[in-house]
């Protein structure tokens, strides 16, 4: 399975949340393919936290879908 950067993956959220307040990728274990993202973003305002997730999981579909990504934490909130 590949091993995919933090900062790739920063990228596509910084793309998807422009309007962020708060944006950080973890690499939970060093192994490149657990991670802890936490989006802050007028974006998710009125939205449930389901959608708020959906958004992000739109954000990463690319290293989602190539199972890049094996484990994917998501913490939002609105601002």
């Amino acid at each position: 399975m590949a091993s995919v950067a933090t900062k790739p993956l920063q990228e596509l959220l910084n793309e998807a949340f422009p309007d962020a307040t708060e944006l950080s990728v973890v690499d939970r274990t060093g192994g490149g393919d657990h991670f802890q993202v936490t989006v802050a973003s007028p974006r998710f305002e009125g939205l449930s936290l389901v959608d708020q997730h959906r958004l992000v999981y739109d954000a990463l579909a690319g290293p989602l879908g190539d199972g890049s990504i094996h484990e994917l934490r998501i913490k939002t909130k609105g601002t």
